[in-house]
């Protein structure tokens, strides 16, 4: 009988960010699921009148599947749902990701983002904050594991915001 934990590239359960990937897809279903609670009060609505929340909710829309899309295409056969790299990574660094580290995250908080806007739900918006803080913590266990399997990410860490181009 082989012993799996004497294998080279073995991790145990939960050990590549399996979990992190499963409340990841919790948050997503539970925006999903989530009802409007528009608890903002309605004279915030004149503030961001419907003509704005319209084009913020274009924008952020537009610019989360930019983001998506590219960060899936530059990432192509080193796509994982994981984030624990796989084997054969390697450190991309140009395109999308020459203005955010983790495009594919960003992409979710700009959709979630644009849509708390214009539903002006505050349900939403606690979710989107909940959701910023999670993808906070999961990329930083990222990085841990792209920074030793590739030395220079620390360069590019230094370099390159976390989720909003030149801000964050």
């Amino acid at each position: 009988m082989q012993d799996k934990t004497a294998a080279p590239h073995y991790q145990p359960p939960g050990k590549r960010g399996e979990y992190l990937v499963a409340i990841q897809f919790l948050l997503i279903f539970g925006f999903i699921a989530l009802p409007v609670m528009p608890t903002i009060p309605n004279s915030l609505a004149l503030f961001i009148p419907e003509p704005l929340r319209w084009s913020v909710l274009i924008l952020f829309s537009a610019t989360a599947m930019i983001f998506g899309s590219l960060g899936s295409r530059h990432l192509k056969e080193v796509l994982t749902p994981l984030p624990y790299p796989v084997e054969h990574s390697r450190l991309i660094t140009t395109g999308i990701y020459s203005l955010v580290r983790h495009p594919l995250y960003s992409s979710q908080l700009f959709l979630a983002t644009g849509w708390a806007v214009f539903s002006l739900s505050l349900s939403h918006l606690l979710l989107t904050l909940f959701a910023l803080a999670f993808f906070s913590f999961k990329a930083s266990r990222e990085e841990k594991w792209l920074t030793l399997r590739h030395p220079e990410y620390a360069n590019y860490r230094k370099r390159v915001k976390k989720f909003i181009p030149w801000i964050y």
